[in-house]
């Protein structure tokens, strides 16, 4: 094995053993998290820099607004100090949520991840999670009826740039 496929499968072994802690419902996830951790989401998820930041303003509210989850990733890949993955996340809307009181709902929450690992610890982590299609549903359509399925529906017919 390569020196970088060895270092890749580092990489993986280290995000395989945080998504492990998080499935498990850890409490404290310093163990897979580097000190100067820093992890970036999308427009509604917010940026958190540090453990205990991502334990109070993502880890904390995403367990009290979704119960029963249960982590489904689809695939890994990894290159480097860099490993990635997409999947979902199912779950039971049992509390506030983007401002929508509990419903009670199984949810698919769609995600793609990245991470660097440094240290054998993850350092950063840009993430992408789709709280559009939560919303979704949720019975809230963010876009209020603008999104660009009306195209792929036929529902609405894109202009042409002038």
């Amino acid at each position: 094995m390569s020196s970088r496929d060895a270092r890749s499968q580092a990489t993986l072994d280290a995000v395989k053993r945080m998504e492990d802690g998080l499935a498990a419902g850890e409490n404290d996830m310093t163990r897979y998290f580097h000190e100067d951790f820093l992890w970036r989401g999308n427009q509604g998820c917010g940026t958190k820099r540090g453990v205990e930041e991502f334990r109070r303003n993502w880890q904390l509210p995403l367990r009290a607004a979704f119960t029963d989850r249960d982590y489904r990733t689809e695939h890994f890949m990894a290159d480097g100090d860099w490993a990635a993955c997409w999947g979902h996340i199912e779950a039971t809307h049992s509390g506030t949520f983007m401002g929508i009181p509990a419903t009670g709902k199984r949810v698919r929450i769609p995600y793609m991840d990245f991470w660097r690992v440094e240290d054998g610890r993850i350092a950063d982590n840009p993430v992408s999670v789709d709280f559009a299609a939560v919303c979704a549903q949720l019975g809230r359509d963010v876009f209020d009826g603008h999104g660009w399925e009306a195209f792929d529906e036929g529902r609405a017919t894109p202009s042409e740039p002038e």
